[in-house]
């Protein structure tokens, strides 16, 4: 990050050129606090990296321009995608339960970033990246097809007035993308507490040829997947969690 700005200023989004993919988030800014702030200053540089942003800094990549993962973490290992990875509870508690994997956390917006990177210091884990910006672009762009163990969409914005119903990740041809670079055998799970947009994620996965889902519909409560303050919240106000989880198999 450039010495004379500080983190509020310097996490930016470029705006959405003409042409290119709609974007699945709404970029929001709020007060990051000092522990926050010290955790960007501090660790962004060493345990994070830019989805677009050279002066922030980019990921390794390999000979061909795809994200060199062996170099990101320091070891050749499975590697799970989180997508919108939130304030970081959830990535955090997983990836403490699961060394042998290694987990690569997107998220757009600033809080979540530096409070997952707070979260990861403070328990010592080795196994977690972070990056900012849109985590489509990156797959698009950087990861290679067939390299992924999991990709994890965790409550994604439901986008719920039908208008904005295009802005949803779990549409057919994101999905189609994600699909793409997991390897054969590995897993697509998606979470929500937003009943309509579960039933379109249970729809998307059935009409996409190399997925399958084994439970047919919802599938029960992983015991892997912890519950954060934000689906507390939702299961509070009468909202419960729907997860879709499907094998890539072709």
């Amino acid at each position: 990050m450039p010495a004379d700005l500080t983190p509020a200023d310097a996490f930016r989004h470029a705006p959405n050129a003409e042409g290119e993919p709609i974007r699945t988030f709404h970029p929001r800014r709020a007060a990051l606090g000092e522990r926050r702030t010290t955790a960007l200053t501090d660790l962004f540089p060493r345990l994070g990296f830019s989805v677009h942003d050279p002066d922030l800094g980019l990921p390794p990549t390999t000979p061909d321009g795809l994200l060199d993962t062996v170099a990101l973490f320091g070891r050749t290992a499975p590697v799970v995608l989180e997508i919108g990875s939130g304030m970081g509870d959830a990535t955090a508690t997983m990836a403490a339960a699961d060394p042998g994997r290694d987990y690569l956390a997107v998220e757009a917006h600033l809080p979540g970033i530096a409070n997952l990177l707070a979260l990861v210091d403070d328990a010592g884990l080795t196994n977690v990246r972070v990056a900012h910006g849109d985590a489509l672009d990156l797959v698009r762009r950087l990861v290679a097809e067939s390299s992924l163990d999991a990709v994890h969409v965790y409550f994604p914005d439901p986008w719920p007035k039908a208008r904005h119903h295009k802005r949803r990740i779990i549409a057919p041809a994101h999905v189609a993308l994600l699909r793409s670079r997991l390897r054969l055998g590995g897993t697509l799970h998606c979470a929500t507490d937003w009943a309509p947009y579960a039933e379109q994620m249970l729809e998307v996965v059935a009409a996409d040829p190399g997925l399958t889902n084994p439970h047919e519909g919802y599938a029960p409560r992983p015991a892997h997947r912890p519950v954060t303050k934000f689906e507390q919240r939702g299961l509070d106000a009468g909202r419960p969690s729907h997860d879709v989880i499907a094998t890539r198999t072709r």
